[in-house]
C-alpha cells in the first residue's frame, strides 16, 4: 500500500462524504431536538453506512470473481453500479420531493396549525442508508486496484472517519442556518427538499459524466 493509494482513498472518501454532508445539513435545518449526543449518533450512522456500502460492493465483486472468474466479477460490478445509482436517484428524488411538497403545504397553513419536525431515529437510519446506497459502486472502484482483501478494512475506516467529520460540520451548519431563519422550519424544509432533489440529480450526473 503506497502513499498515493492513501491519498486516492482520502479523495474518494471526501467525494462519498459530500452526500452525507448534504443530508446532515438538511437534518440540521429541518429537525428539532438535535442534542450533542444525537449529533454524534447522526454522524456515526452516516459514517458507518458510507463505509459499509463500499465494503459490501468490494466483497460482492470479490465473491463473484472467486466463483465465476474475473470477467464475471467485472461484469457484476458494472451491473451493481448501474442499479444502485438509479435506485439512489429514485429514493432521494422521492424523499426530497415529499419534503418539498409537505413544506410548501406547511408554509401556507396558519401559524397555530403548523407542525415542527421532531428528531427521529428511524428517519436518521433511513437517510443514512439513502445517502450511502450509491457508495456500493465505490466498492467496485476499490476492488479494481485501490484495495486488497486486507487493506480494504483500513480504507473503509478512512472513509468512515471523513464522513463522520463532514456530517458533524453539515449538522452544525444546518443548525446555524435555522437560527438565522429564526426557527422557520417550513422554509428550511423547502431548502432541504431542494438539496435532496439536487443530490438525486448529482448522483446520476457523477456516474455518467467524466469528472
Amino acid at each position: 500500500m503506497t502513499f498515493e493509494i492513501i491519498i486516492a482513498i482520502v479523495f474518494l472518501g471526501l467525494g462519498l462524504a459530500m452526500d452525507a454532508f448534504s443530508v446532515a445539513l438538511v437534518d440540521g435545518l429541518t429537525m428539532k431536538g438535535i442534542t450533542k449526543g444525537r449529533s454524534f449518533f447522526i454522524a456515526g450512522m452516516f459514517g458507518f453506512m458510507q463505509a459499509l456500502m463500499p465494503l459490501i460492493g468490494f466483497w460482492l465483486v470479490e465473491g463473484v470473481e472467486r466463483i465465476a472468474g474475473s470477467v464475471a466479477g467485472e461484469k457484476a460490478g458494472e451491473i451493481a453500479s448501474l442499479v444502485v445509482v438509479w435506485l439512489a436517484f429514485a429514493l432521494l428524488l422521492f424523499v426530497g420531493g415529499k419534503m418539498l411538497i409537505e413544506s410548501i403545504i406547511e408554509l401556507r397553513k396558519p401559524a397555530e396549525e403548523k407542525e415542527e419536525k421532531e428528531f427521529s431515529y428511524r428517519n436518521i437510519i433511513l437517510y443514512s442508508v439513502l445517502t450511502a446506497i450509491d457508495a456500493l459502486a465505490a466498492g467496485v472502484a476499490l476492488h479494481a486496484g485501490l484495495s486488497t482483501t486486507i487493506t480494504v478494512w483500513l480504507h473503509v475506516s478512512i472513509i468512515l472517519a471523513i464522513t463522520f467529520a463532514l456530517s458533524l460540520v453539515g449538522l452544525f451548519l444546518g443548525k446555524g442556518i435555522i437560527r438565522l431563519l429564526k426557527g422557520k422550519y417550513e422554509i428550511a424544509g423547502i431548502i432541504g427538499g431542494c438539496i435532496l432533489v439536487l443530490l438525486a440529480v448529482w448522483v446520476v450526473l457523477s456516474h455518467y459524466l467524466p469528472f
